[in-house]
């Protein structure tokens, strides 16, 4: 039964968010059909309607531009954007992703026009498109995101070289050549042959382009609405036809002269690497945008409006199909488009119906103002194509794959694609990704020298069995019964190099030797020599921490479903648990944290900040903020309560809460305190559940997972009605404690605070937005106490709050512009508290 959560439709005059979950749109936006039984109506959210304005204006040159650049017809242009914003933006997976013709696919589609025409390269792109159709049926789609990145932005550099080599001939006024050495070849004669015209209108557009989005300012502001691409073609456009310049321009012809595609001709080996390379290139380009686009909109700060994560094999389906209908068309191959998909996102898009508006608005151009697009020089899209292509080569993608030290696999793929093709020259990226990997893999210097008796093996880099040969041949030169300390510094090591360390170990200590194994800082690692049996532990001293319970002895088949047998196996393990758990520690882990904790002994604790969170056994509090022994101050109870100053200590109860607060705030002088919340809570749900008649000795279930749990009446003014014949039972504890809850129940149902959210997404039900909110409201109890706004007050103390996810393992913080502010009595809270997800990469960003 689910529980009963205020919504704002219970006060009709608090204002409802377009986007909350109960506008007529729902969570999800416009995006989430309707329910079953209501009239289903196309509805377009201004937010899509400008998006797909802004999308337009820049898909619309850029089109045009990229048909120059392939030698293909300039419909062609037109026709594939027009086609990918409409099919795959109702097809696709990723709503927000917008496709059409793509930089990425300029060279290979180049070169396809010059070996078998334009026919065929539209038969070519239907084939690529049906295998791209085959490769989302068999889901194979996240296998893409496998290839390196410094593979793929080396194929994109190479790209954008190779482009705007050949555009340089088009910006001067002349024809581009066959191949990129070709192009570097003819430039002195065309530098020689140099047109005024083309070059001054290329100079303009590329001189707008790059300071339009520079302009400073109030003025800045408003121009930067027009896309820096429209205005850059528009600008030159204007000049070249009020000055009167003879310049080659667009040349529409028309529809009914369009061309078609033709059955393919050629060698059938020929055909079968060009749809390949299509469909690997085009695949791989797409998939790589919908991530990008994912971060871009998990970046957007509008919590209310939530876009579904990309589905990269319908995002497949959506490409295949694109293809299929634009080479049937006679349009260029289509990719999802980093640029626009990102302006998409950038001008507020919605859903899916901005990117399919934006085709429409392509379609509607290219039928009805022919006339307009003939004006526009070649030259001003020559110079706009130069630019995007000399922008693919990006000095940040250079320093990341430089940092990771696969800079050779970058520029080798970049190399590979400029002199020899795209195919070739991610082939030959992948083959030296793999070269480098396999390098790193076997790299691995092992040393041994004799001090004051005792032998060091040293192992620096990877254990695997390719290293074995030499590793046991310096193994065996140890004399027998000497001391020897193993120093392993490698973060991987396989079975093989495992099995000879452990074979020459137990054979060297029967032999009256002794050794020790340490890692590169030369901390010990604990390993017992005796081989895994089926009854010993399953730890390893090399393996990281799981969930496992090593000490579970093994349920022999006879006991399976013997509930007699499996009771007793039970309690044998519980009344062992203890000791096996403190046998455990001493073997492996006090060694490793003996010295910091015999520093702490000597200096005493100085943690850094007090955790206030839940009992719940789930959360680890060391292992979700990766601290370790002295780092955290930590205070658990039911609920992660904090009474307010004055009400712990009535009824009977202690001030447990209050004075770790004290202590740790104006004792330890902690520097900050975290109040974290967790999902699932069972206090919270056993608040939400409350009737407001029941007595106050009602028994409480706090577990999260019961199908209807007892709530408890936590006002701390119910009323109590004996019966003449009952005297009712006095309180239990824990209905005691969990009154000091009853205010955050009442903050998540009062109109004068907003409520509180996690971005990116609504609160998944009432418990959890009740566990959210109860972080918001022990901060602010938190501020009542006499230490901490004191604390506040000098600046040495900062206040925190967290919600942890189990399910997922996910941590989110409370937005600093968030937490609890001093207000003027009565003046409502109207600032959604945000708790924004906790990405993996953080830390290193901000290092970077």
């Amino acid at each position: 039964m689910s529980a009963y959560v205020p919504t704002r439709e219970d006060h009709p005059d608090r204002p409802q968010s377009p986007h909350s979950p109960h506008s007529p749109d729902g969570p999800n936006g416009p995006d989430k059909p309707p329910p079953p039984g209501r009239l289903r109506g196309f509805r377009i959210a201004g937010a899509d309607f400008s998006a797909s304005i802004s999308v337009f204006l820049i898909a619309l040159p850029l089109s045009l531009g990229i048909a120059l650049a392939t030698g293909a017809p300039l419909q062609a242009g037109l026709v594939a954007a027009a086609v990918g914003g409409l099919v795959v933006g109702r097809l696709g997976g990723a709503p927000l992703q917008v496709s059409g013709p793509a930089a990425g696919l300029t060279v290979v589609t180049a070169d396809l026009i010059q070996r078998y025409g334009w026919r065929t390269t539209c038969a070519i792109t239907v084939l690529a498109g049906l295998a791209q159709l085959g490769l989302a049926a068999l889901r194979v789609a996240r296998s893409a995101l496998a290839v390196s990145p410094a593979i793929v932005h080396g194929m994109l550099a190479g790209i954008g070289v190779t482009i705007a080599l050949a555009q340089l001939h088009i910006v001067l006024g002349g024809t581009p050549q066959s191949s990129a050495v070709a192009n570097v070849q003819g430039l002195p004669a065309q530098l020689a042959d140099l047109h005024p015209a083309a070059a001054s209108v290329s100079a303009l557009t590329m001189v707008v382009l790059l300071a339009w989005p520079r302009i400073p300012g109030r003025t800045g502001r408003i121009v930067r609405k027009l896309p820096a691409a429209l205005a850059a073609v528009a600008a030159a456009t204007a000049v070249a036809a009020l000055v009167g310049l003879s310049l080659d321009r667009v040349d529409l012809p028309s529809w009914s002269s369009h061309v078609l595609p033709e059955p393919p001709q050629g060698p059938v080996l020929g055909l079968i690497a060009a749809v390949l390379t299509i469909t690997l290139v085009g695949s791989v380009e797409s998939l790589l945008s919908a991530v990008a686009v994912d971060k871009l909109v998990a970046a957007r700060k509008d919590p209310d409006i939530q876009i579904p994560r990309a589905r990269l094999d319908r995002e497949l389906t959506g490409q295949g199909a694109a293809n299929v209908v634009s080479g049937t068309l006679g349009g260029l191959p289509i990719t999802g488009v980093a640029v626009r998909s990102a302006a998409n996102v950038a001008a507020g898009g919605i859903s899916r119906n901005s990117t399919m508006l934006h085709g429409l608005w392509v379609a509607v151009a290219a039928l009805f103002l022919v006339s307009v697009l003939d004006l526009i020089p070649l030259a001003a899209l020559a110079a706009l194509v130069m630019v995007i292509g000399v922008q693919m080569v990006s000095i940040t993608h250079m320093r990341t794959v430089r940092r990771n030290r696969e800079l050779l696999v970058y520029v080798g793929t970049l190399a590979g694609v400029v002199f020899t093709g795209v195919l070739e020259g991610v082939l030959i990226g992948i083959a030296l990704a793999v070269a480098v990997a396999l390098h790193r893999l076997t790299r691995t210097r092992i040393t041994m020298d004799e001090q004051e008796g005792v032998h060091r093996l040293r192992a620096r880099g990877q254990l695997t069995f390719l290293a074995v040969p030499r590793l046991s041949r310096l193994l065996h030169q140890v004399p027998q019964g000497s001391d020897c300390v193993v120093e392993l510094d490698g973060s991987f090591m396989d079975h093989a190099a495992y099995e000879a360390l452990h074979d020459w170990q137990v054979a060297h200590l029967a032999r009256g030797g002794t050794v020790e194994f340490t890692g590169g800082s030369g901390d010990r690692i604990p390993e017992p020599a005796e081989p895994v049996t089926q009854s010993s532990t399953c730890c390893r001293p090399w393996t990281p921490w799981r969930n496992h319970h090593c000490g579970d002895p093994v349920e022999q088949p006879q006991t399976r479903g013997r509930k007699t047998d499996q009771v007793r196996i039970s309690s044998r393990v519980q009344g062992g648990q203890l000791a096996s758990g403190l046998s455990s520690f001493q073997r492996n882990t006090a060694p490793l944290v003996r010295g910091e904790l015999a520093r702490l002994a000597r200096e005493g604790q100085q943690p850094s900040q007090l955790f206030l969170t839940c009992a719940d056994s789930r959360l680890v509090t060391s292992m979700i903020t990766a601290s370790g022994p002295g780092d955290l101050f930590t205070v658990r109870n039911v609920g992660n309560l904090v009474p307010l100053p004055g009400e712990e200590g009535a009824e009977g109860q202690d001030d447990s809460v209050a004075a770790a607060i004290e202590y740790a705030v104006d004792v330890l002088r902690v520097e900050s305190i975290t109040v974290c919340g967790h999902s699932g809570c069972g206090a919270m749900q056993a608040l939400l559940n409350a009737p407001a008649d029941a007595p106050a000795n009602t028994p409480v279930n706090t577990s999260a997972n019961a199908p209807n749990p007892t709530a408890i009446d936590t006002r701390a003014d119910a009323p109590v009605d004996p019966s003449p014949q009952e005297t009712p039972a006095p309180p239990s504890p824990l209905t005691r404690w969990l009154r000091h809850g009853r205010p955050s129940l009442e903050r998540m149902r009062s109109r004068d605070h907003a409520w509180a959210r996690i971005a990116g997404r609504l609160p998944a039900d009432a418990v959890e937005q009740l566990c959210l909110t109860n972080v918001v409201q022990q901060l602010e109890h938190l501020r009542a106490h006499t230490a901490v706004a004191r604390g506040l007050a000098e600046g040495r103390l900062e206040l925190h709050g967290m919600y942890f996810h189990v399910g997922e393992a996910q941590a989110y913080l409370l937005a600093a512009d968030g937490q609890p502010d001093e207000r003027p009595e009565g003046q409502s809270d109207s600032t959604d508290k945000v708790f924004n997800r906790v990405a993996p990469t953080a830390f290193e960003e901000s290092r970077a």
